[in-house]
């Protein structure tokens, strides 16, 4: 036990914001207030190391070229809109749990959607006429969701305007006639040669491939065979198409230049539409990482490949990237276009501890009770038996971190460690704690404890035992204005707390 002359000494100093170092004393204890070195250097991971894969996405984009979307001749109308399916970089289909259905409802009745008036959407390209030789063709490209047919005795842009309006995520629709098709003329009840098909991305001119002259039966008629032919093919977009709304739980970044090239890289999968809510749900599902936890940031892009769009890359990451990191525009013929990347909302403020630095600014090592963000406590009788630490060799990431256990080793009384003001939660949301914590302390890691609590009430315990460095979480529920607390360490078993968030599960 260190002298009381000592404790009065150090506490002192620590109140005039002075680093303490270089004592006598020091030179014979090995407590975190004189830099113990039994704690070897923890930081033994190279968190910045793993950085976007952009070869294999390339390569992958590269072999979905061949790949044509567009609509049969014989497929029916009003089929619910295609939910967006995710595949890994070798088309493996992810779990389905993070897929994103699209309203599920067919539609029948026109009269029943909100309208919305043309000046809303441009349009992209004009057809032919409607004569025998006026022919066209209508749109083959990536993001198809359905389509329905439409009142054919105009080229009724209205309702197939209102019929995008109906769907969550068309942003463009395809109008044409579409002349013998026998399921059209006798098949389908809307008796219709007006299609009106809806797409999530926007396509152009070049996308017009599909001419007809398919041989397809004719059905009612003795089973001959007819050929179909495209006529007067138009193209319109939404006006707002570039201004997808961020996911809950997330904060939207300026649109990027380019691709992220950034640490804390986890996984890309590609999307068969442009839909920035099953990128969020990606992130929000994937497995933690070991090293750097959960998915806290996603970047998403279109992948066009001489003039057409192929696929959407959902890229997810660990740490959040900075725009800076957007710097990949492709390479070949392949181009990205419609970068953007969005944050995931953290309800910790200063969750790494970075904010506190010592007063000195080429000090590297001082330690303190009390934050702006966090307030460290022991009981009456402890001493400094939470703390928070500026000292790299210490931290997680960064310079900072937090240690329960007497920072002089004068006793053994757990402290507690608190979030100083209430969480801007929500009442009735599912949140996410994430921590990373390491234990440290000559031999004793046996008597090692961290509680977790929300509201004061005991949500988890990360149990006794040596750690270098490991990521664990816990489920709760908000009641809106939440309070964060953990307690534990026993010195001289030390524990370490870092890179602390509160997500939206």
């Amino acid at each position: 036990m260190l002298s009381f002359t000592y404790h009065l000494l150090t506490l002192a100093l620590l109140a005039a914001g002075d680093t303490f170092t270089n004592r006598a004393e020091c030179s014979l204890v090995q407590y975190p207030a004189c830099r113990g070195l039994f704690t070897g250097s923890a930081d033994t991971y190279d968190f910045y190391g793993t950085t976007t894969d952009l070869e294999s996405i390339a390569h992958a984009v590269f072999q979905r070229t061949h790949r044509k979307f567009g609509v049969t001749a014989d497929c029916p109308p009003n089929l619910p809109p295609a939910s967006t399916i995710a595949t890994t970089l070798d088309d493996e289909v992810v779990n389905s749990a993070v897929l994103v259905p699209r309203n599920p409802s067919i539609r029948t009745v026109v009269h029943q959607m909100l309208r919305r008036p043309t000046s809303d959407y441009v349009r992209i390209f004009g057809g032919t006429g409607i004569g025998p030789e006026d022919r066209d063709a209508s749109v083959v490209g990536v993001s198809y969701l359905t389509y329905t047919l439409v009142n054919s005795s105009t080229h009724n842009i209205d309702e197939c305007l209102e019929f995008c309006d109906s769907i969550r995520g068309c942003v463009f629709v395809n109008l044409y006639y579409e002349h013998n098709n026998p399921s059209s003329d006798h098949v389908f009840p809307q008796r219709s040669l007006l299609k009106c098909v809806a797409y999530g991305d926007v396509h152009f001119p070049h996308a017009k491939l599909d001419f007809g002259d398919q041989s397809i039966p004719s059905g009612a008629v003795n089973n001959q065979v007819t050929a179909t032919s495209i006529h007067q093919s138009t193209g319109w977009a939404r006006k707002s198409y570039h201004n997808p709304s961020t996911p809950d739980g997330y904060d939207a970044l300026p649109k990027l230049e380019g691709a992220n090239d950034a640490p804390g890289y986890m996984t890309s999968v590609f999307l068969s539409h442009y839909d920035v809510d099953a990128c969020a749900t990606i992130c929000n599902n994937w497995l933690p990482d070991d090293v750097g936890g959960s998915c806290k940031y996603f970047n998403i892009w279109r992948a066009v490949v001489g003039v057409f769009a192929v696929t959407y890359t959902c890229s997810i990451y660990y740490i959040p990237a900075e725009p800076s990191t957007a710097v990949y525009p492709g390479q070949g013929n392949l181009t990205v276009t419609e970068s953007r990347g969005y944050k995931r909302k953290t309800h910790i403020l200063d969750g790494g501890f970075e904010d506190y630095t010592c007063n000195d600014p080429a000090a590297a090592f001082c330690f303190t009770h009390t934050t702006d963000a966090w307030l460290a406590s022991s009981i009456w009788e402890g001493n400094y038996d939470a703390s928070i630490f500026h000292y790299k060799p210490y931290a997680h990431t960064g310079n900072s971190v937090a240690i329960l256990g007497s920072a002089f080793g004068s006793d053994e009384y757990p402290g507690t460690l608190t979030v100083a003001s209430s969480l801007s939660t929500e009442p009735g949301v599912k949140y996410i704690i994430e921590v990373f914590h390491s234990r440290f302390g000559e031999d004793r890691e046996v008597n090692g404890f961290v509680e977790v609590y929300w509201n004061g009430h005991l949500v988890g315990i990360i149990y006794p035992g040596y750690r270098q460095w490991e990521y664990d979480h816990f489920e709760v529920i908000g009641r809106g204005n939440d309070e964060l607390d953990f307690r534990g360490g026993q010195a001289p078993t030390y524990d370490f707390i870092d890179d602390i968030s509160v997500v939206r599960a």
